[in-house]
């Protein structure tokens, strides 16, 4: 080998390791605010371990689940507003788990750009923490990746990883019936679906990202980037409360698709599209557009960002419950026998 006079380093290719080094340091505080039970390591280690026992379970059932944030990533990529983004990444992923009847218990996250930039990464890992804190798991572990020549300038891509638990016999759906309530819960939003969409129907409209917003305050660009909603500790409760059959998180496919996912073969759902009022970044998008009610219906949330099927005699209940939490419940429909949703009224 060379003995090291003017070789090149692992810098010159673009890899800076200090600045990786760096970054680690300074999201060990964020990290340590989401740390909760069955916690065993901090952040550094070549695994990070979690104990169930200490978590409070006896016979644990792991559920998994692993997701991104689409094309959202590129507004705020193009306008440097990056400190949510993190929330949607968690919420993609916490909000898919809990559907299954899971608590989520630990996250990890692979954060991927050209060149790495220490303080972008920190606002967005800061966030991915937050969204950790909101929904009582922990950021246990995760992955920065330094690749050049693989992303352009300023550019970067996130990957979600969630870990739960539930009680052996606790799984969801379970005991879905012709007859169950379907209660709706409000987005906030658009959420981080159908991105590819949103940003062409952006440019049909000629308006940047820094103009004012159409429909509500601030630009265009921050109100199309409010975080995704987390149902987590509310569904929860929920769950424990008793009478919950079945969640629907509702992300790309819209209402249309995602409510089917959770219903036996033989059922299908009625709802009543007059039972809740379309939030104004959805008028505004149709009419860009001029897309048709049931495209936007299989392609956005359209206001309704998770969907309980609960037993008609708990509905008043579990609609309390998450009212008393600070939820927006719509009482959507009901449960009915055949297959697919059928809608009633008109999205307003």
């Amino acid at each position: 080998m060379s003995d090291g006079k003017n070789g090149i380093t692992y810098a010159d290719a673009g890899v800076d390791i200090d600045a990786g080094n760096a970054l680690v340091d300074r999201i060990k505080p964020a990290a340590k605010r989401t740390n909760r039970s069955g916690v065993m390591s901090g952040l550094g280690g070549f695994g990070a371990l979690f104990d169930l026992k200490d978590a409070g379970y006896n016979d644990p059932i792991l559920v998994g689940a692993t997701d991104g944030v689409g094309t959202k990533l590129r507004i705020a990529i193009d306008t440097g507003n990056v400190d949510t983004i993190g929330i949607d990444l968690v919420a993609m992923c916490v909000n898919d788990l809990v559907c299954q009847g899971a608590e989520p218990l630990f996250f990890l996250d692979y954060f991927a750009t050209g060149k790495l930039e220490t303080e972008q990464a920190a606002r967005i890992i800061e966030g991915i923490a937050e969204g950790c804190v909101r929904s009582g798991c922990a950021l246990i572990g995760g992955e920065t990746a330094e690749m050049p020549g693989m992303y352009g300038a300023g550019d970067f891509d996130l990957a979600g990883f969630a870990v739960g638990a539930m009680e052996r016999g606790a799984a969801l759906p379970e005991g879905v019936q012709a007859g169950d309530v379907l209660l709706g819960l409000a987005s906030n939003g658009v959420h981080s679906n159908g991105y590819s969409l949103v940003r062409k129907l952006v440019e049909m409209s000629g308006l940047d990202w820094d103009a004012d917003c159409p429909w509500g305050e601030g630009s265009l660009g921050e109100a199309l980037l409010a975080p995704t909603r987390l149902y987590v500790t509310q569904v929860l409760d929920a769950i424990r409360a008793g009478g919950v059959h079945a969640l629907a998180h509702i992300t790309g496919g819209g209402l249309t698709e995602n409510l089917p996912r959770v219903l036996p073969h033989d059922l299908g759902a009625e709802i009543d599209l007059d039972s809740w009022t379309l939030p104004p970044v959805f008028n505004w998008l149709a009419e860009q557009g001029g897309m048709a009610e049931a495209e936007m219906l299989k392609t956005f949330n359209c206001g309704i960002g998770m969907i309980l099927s609960v037993q008609a005699s708990e509905a008043d209940a579990v609609t309390a419950l998450l009212r008393e939490a600070g939820e927006e419940v719509s009482v959507l429909g009901t449960v009915v026998a055949g297959e697919g949703v059928a809608y009633t009224g008109s999205l307003r």
